[in-house]
């Protein structure tokens, strides 16, 4: 990267640094670091424009709506003044706002996503790494915490075809979280790199989960 788009990276990140102070653990700046990084290492063997990739990874999340009572358009918006008032290319700031309007899982519900592109298929699978394997498991019922969800509940089966608003609002037992999404994301990643680490960690949800249910059944 050039001298001037290291220094709005730099600048990007202190500012997500502050405005996630005070996030809940699974969507806190260390997430966003973790998707950082990974966004970096799957563009290695993508031909994509790494600046828009590295902003786009850095601001992803600046404004989850599960925490802003489902308001999706805080996170863009934000992510828009604060590139602008850094005096960032209006093509680049309209990239990376497609980006965070386009990444999450709930909005691949919906069927209606239009935007399309390499950079995209990069955070978008950088972030959902960090929602499975042994992270993801902690990052699952981290939040599960936070929203006060039973671990598991054997009377209330995962519904395997949720809708956007369904997903949106439910409140399930954590445990149904793996089946709801956390298991079909394997499926789901978009890049070579991003398919092979994928792999392994879903792999290692299935022991855990394995494990979880012998346990639960004092098998273990």
């Amino acid at each position: 990267m050039f001298i001037h788009s290291e220094n709005i990276i730099n600048k990007t990140v202190d500012f997500v640094k502050e405005t996630l102070a005070d996030a809940e653990g699974g969507h806190d700046w260390f997430h966003i670091e973790r998707v950082y990084k990974n966004s970096l290492l799957i563009s290695k063997t993508e031909s994509v424009d790494t600046f828009v990739v590295a902003l786009g990874a850095l601001l992803h999340d600046i404004a989850d709506s599960k925490f802003h009572d489902g308001d999706e358009t805080i996170g863009p918006r934000l992510a828009r003044e604060f590139l602008f008032k850094q005096n960032v290319d209006s093509k680049t700031i309209e990239h990376v706002v497609n980006i965070i309007e386009n990444i999450s899982f709930k909005s691949s519900l919906s069927g209606n996503n239009t935007f399309k592109s390499a950079e995209l298929d990069v955070v978008q699978d950088a972030d959902r790494l960090d929602a499975i394997g042994a992270i993801g498991i902690a990052r699952c019922f981290n939040y599960g915490g936070y929203k006060n969800r039973a671990l598991y509940n054997p009377d209330i089966m995962p519904n395997l075809n949720m809708t956007k608003e369904e997903y949106k609002a439910s409140n399930a037992p954590t445990i149904n979280h793996f089946y709801e999404k956390l298991l079909l994301l394997k499926d789901k990643m978009n890049t070579k790199t991003g398919k092979l680490i994928a792999e392994e960690r879903h792999t290692y949800m299935l022991g855990f989960l394995d494990q979880f249910y012998s346990e639960w059944q004092g098998e273990k």
